[in-house]
């Protein structure tokens, strides 16, 4: 039976010039794993906000959205708000109580449950969810994956029959990123809950889907299973759809090129699937006819020597200076308050021109609080912060809501290059720029808090680059955007790296730094742990590594993108 069933649904806001969502049909079954896909702004978001009634944005729409073949308007308020959950981005964004506790009561006390059912539901889901030792606690001392854990573990206290998720692992380390998906593969599995979730990260949440829905421009482009969407993938039309694939299957479609022949079933998703299919893969019969023993391709074997080295070269595209650091600390030691636990300990840490730095880690670990140490926001306790003289750095806050001041998109730029002191003629030039970079075109004349948080972020980077910083202290730039804004994004910062400008970028986005990064450094228990160039830092990791140097650590130990080893293969010879 369909639990959801669009029919023709449109929807646009208020003064908008086009719909947000176009004639849009589907149904979803119950017990389906429904991922949801799409550049920034393409209307995932507010989908998911038409099928939670009490958040359905303001607008013009037709057609329909019914739950269990009623139309969602005629719901009773319980059977609404029981029954449908949704999980947000921002963490923070859903949480309303002082304590765990009354955060996970909250819910269950606007329903009216009596306290006998309240309590029984409560020690289930809090063991469940590990939760018992944070009971009493602070939501505020919470990390971003265990505030995401309490929001989940409180929407479902009510028992809904379907889960909605909008890029729930966004702010999530790797690890808790895992962690937090799997417990969505438990209630899917388990319970039979139908889950819907919005991702950009697919590595994890594909190869659970029984169906993949993809929307561009609000329009619903592809429905399919996962397999079927990524030989949809490899054909022509769709070819730009592969940047959503997983990992395994972007490898596959670039070394098969009759991957439409290919039967559904062989075509791999996950890291497991993937590492077999390339193990037979390079076992086949190579370019000059031969036929080599059963194992590894010898041009393989012979390109293993080779691999990370024009890797690192082509990830290095700045003119990092061996001279004195731009910035730097030196055994910092920093607590928030007095008798409080220190956040940071001792941290030593330099950076240099034209070098782009990724800080990793857990949530928690204080890479936020490094950040603001280093950009000037909080003043360590011990230690010293030294920079080069006039050196003026821009910071990018993981919450981007608290750049925005105007009514308008275009109103934030203008406002932020009157205050950067441009002329009008560098203001409109510069603003262009940024606008072609970000596409954020569409949205000028929208409310920065009306757009998307792929869009939000974007705004806010741009406005952070039109101060024209020599030192850009990110954190979480890639944060809720699609593949193709992290490119542009990466080319942004490729500009700003050859012109001389140090960045420093705090970041759950393995991928991305694997590719980018001159430089990564690793923060744990207060302190740097570990730093190297990325070639020698990921390939020693097991969690903060790269899909595809998993995938292929036995053939290319430290290959860490999927052109690291295209590159391997071409020059080996090795017939694609």
């Amino acid at each position: 039976m369909a639990i959801i069933a669009a029919e023709g649904f449109s929807f646009r806001y208020p003064d908008a010039e086009r719909d947000t969502l176009h004639e849009l049909s589907f149904t979803i079954e119950e017990g389906e794993f429904v991922v949801l896909l799409g550049p920034s702004g393409c209307g995932k978001t507010t989908l998911l906000r038409h099928l939670k009634r009490e958040l359905a944005p303001v607008g013009l729409h037709s057609g329909s959205i019914s739950y269990q073949g009623r139309p969602l308007a005629e719901l009773p308020a319980e059977t609404a708000a029981g029954d449908i959950g949704i999980v947000f981005q921002n963490p923070d964004a859903q949480i309303v109580m002082d304590t765990v506790w009354h955060e996970l009561a909250f819910a269950m006390e606007n329903m009216g449950y009596p306290p006998s059912v309240m309590r029984s539901r409560l020690a289930e889901i809090a063991g469940l969810f590990g939760l018992e030792p944070l009971l009493y606690k602070s939501v505020h001392e919470l990390s971003g994956g265990q505030k995401q854990l309490l929001n989940l573990a409180s929407v479902l206290l009510l028992q809904p029959k379907l889960l909605l998720l909008d890029e729930p692992t966004s702010q999530l380390d790797p690890v808790a990123a895992r962690e937090f998906i799997q417990t969505l593969q438990r209630l899917n599995e388990e319970l039979s809950m139908t889950v819907i979730i919005s991702e950009h990260r697919l590595e994890e949440v594909l190869p659970l889907a029984d169906r993949v829905l993809m929307l561009e421009d609000g329009v619903l482009q592809a429905q399919d299973t996962p397999r079927g969407f990524v030989r949809g993938a490899g054909q022509g039309p769709n070819a730009s759809h592969q940047a959503y694939l997983p990992t395994a299957s972007r490898l596959f479609l670039a070394l098969s090129p009759e991957a439409s022949s290919v039967p559904l079933e062989s075509i791999p998703l996950t890291v497991r699937e993937g590492k077999r299919w390339l193990h037979s893969h390079a076992a086949a019969t190579p370019a000059d006819g031969s036929h080599p023993a059963a194992g590894v391709h010898p041009a393989v074997n012979a390109g293993c020597a080779t691999a990370s080295q024009d890797g690192a070269a082509s990830r290095f595209t700045g003119k990092a200076n061996a001279a004195a650091p731009l910035l730097s600390c030196r055994e910092v030691t920093f607590r928030y308050e007095k008798d409080g636990p220190e956040v940071l300990r001792k941290l030593t840490l330099s950076l240099h021109r034209g070098e782009l730095l990724a800080i990793m880690g857990g949530n928690g670990a204080g890479k936020s609080t490094l950040l603001h140490v280093l950009g000037g926001l909080a003043k360590p306790q011990r230690g010293k912060v030294e920079s080069a003289k006039g050196l003026k750095s821009g910071l990018l806050a993981q919450n981007p809501l608290l750049y925005f001041s105007y009514d308008t998109v275009a109103e934030e730029l203008r406002h932020m290059a009157r205050y950067a002191g441009m002329s009008p003629e560098e203001e409109k030039r510069e603003i262009e720029a940024l606008l072609d970079v970000f596409q954020l075109h569409q949205v000028l004349d929208s409310h920065p808090h009306d757009i998307s948080g792929g869009q939000q972020q974007k705004l806010a980077l741009a406005m952070v680059m039109l101060l024209k910083p020599g030192v850009l202290l990110l954190d979480e730039p890639t944060k809720g955007l699609d593949p193709g804004a992290k490119e542009r994004l990466a080319a942004l910062l490729r500009q700003l790296l050859e012109q001389g400008i140090s960045i420093i970028i705090v970041t759950h986005d393995v991928e991305f730094a694997a590719k980018y990064a001159t430089r990564c450094a690793m923060l744990f228990d207060g302190s740097i742990t570990a730093e190297g160039a990325p070639a020698e830092f990921f390939s020693s990791n097991y969690f903060y590594t790269t899909v595809v140097n998993r995938m292929v650590r036995d053939l290319l130990p430290q290959a860490l993108t999927l052109e690291d080893v295209m590159r391997t293969w071409q020059d080996s010879g090795f017939r694609c």
